[in-house]
C-alpha cells in the first residue's frame, strides 16, 4: 500500500519517507507526484509530493539479484557517455553551483560519478541527507534506464566517509581475528555498505552480511558460517 508524502523539497520528502517507513531510502519504491515550485511573487507555490511504498519480499529479492550482478549490464563506453550527458543536463538546471568532474567505469557493473563546486557542502546536506537522496535519484535513473549501479562522489564526501568507517572498523577486525566473529554498531545508509565492502575484502573466507536490528537499524555481521547466497 502506497502513501503520499508532502514537503518543501524532494530531498526532504525522501527523508520523511525513510523515517515514516523506518528503513533506508533504497528499500522504498518512490514516484514523484508533484515537483516543488516557488510560484510567482509568492503565489501559486507548490510543495513536493511523492508516492511511497515499501518493497515486498519478492521485490527486494529481485532488487538484490540486480545488485549482485545477475541482471546488471556490464558498463561500456556508450553507457558511460549517455549517463554523462544525462548528469550534465541535471547539473546545468540545478540550483546548486556544482560541476560534473568525472563519469567513468568503477567496476564491471558500476558507474562512478564525481561532482564538486562551491555548493558541494549544500548538496551533501547535514549528516549527508541530501547526498543520500541525490545518490538514490541517480541510482534509480541509471539502474532503470541502463541496468547499472552508481557510485556517487561529491567533494570527497564518500572518500571521507570511507576513511572514517575504516578507522572505526579497526577494532571490529581485531575482534574477528581474536574471537572468530564480531558485528558493527548500527550504521546509517552509505556507511553500512562501506563497512560491508571493507569487511568482505578483509575476510574473504568468512560470512559477512548486513543484518537488521529490531529497531530497523542496519549492522554488519562477521562469523565463521559459509557465505549465504541471500546476503545483501
Amino acid at each position: 500500500m502506497s502513501m503520499q508524502i508532502e514537503s518543501k523539497t524532494i530531498e526532504e520528502a525522501y527523508l520523511k519517507a525513510s523515517k515514516e517507513f523506518n528503513c533506508s531510502i533504497v528499500e522504498l519504491d518512490i514516484e514523484i507526484v508533484q515537483n516543488p515550485s516557488t510560484g510567482i511573487l509568492g503565489m501559486f507555490k507548490k510543495n513536493a509530493i511523492i508516492s511511497v511504498k515499501k518493497r515486498d519480499a519478492k521485490e527486494k529479492n529481485e532488487k538484490h539479484k540486480q545488485q549482485k550482478g545477475f541482471m546488471i549490464k556490464t558498463v561500456n563506453d556508450d553507457i558511460i557517455k549517455q549517463i554523462e550527458i544525462g548528469v550534465r543536463k541535471l547539473v546545468d538546471v540545478s540550483c546548486f553551483d556544482i560541476e560534473l568532474k568525472d563519469v567513468s567505469k568503477y567496476n564491471e557493473n558500476t558507474i562512478s560519478i564525481s561532482l564538486d563546486g562551491e555548493d558541494a557542502a549544500l548538496l551533501i546536506g547535514k549528516e549527508g541527507y541530501r547526498y543520500k537522496a541525490f545518490s538514490y535519484l541517480l541510482y534509480n535513473w541509471a539502474n532503470i534506464k541502463y541496468d547499472v549501479n552508481v557510485r556517487l562522489e561529491i567533494a570527497e564526501f564518500l572518500q571521507n566517509q570511507k576513511e572514517m568507517v575504516k578507522k572505526y572498523l579497526e577494532h571490529v577486525i581485531e575482534k574477528v581475528k581474536n574471537n572468530g566473529r564480531a558485528q558493527t554498531k548500527i550504521l546509517d545508509g552509505i556507511l553500512v555498505k562501506i563497512a560491508l565492502e571493507e569487511l568482505r575484502a578483509e575476510f574473504p573466507d568468512k560470512y559477512v552480511g548486513i543484518r537488521t536490528a529490531r529497531n530497523g537499524g542496519k549492522y554488519v555481521l562477521v562469523n565463521d558460517f559459509n557465505k549465504k547466497s541471500e546476503d545483501k
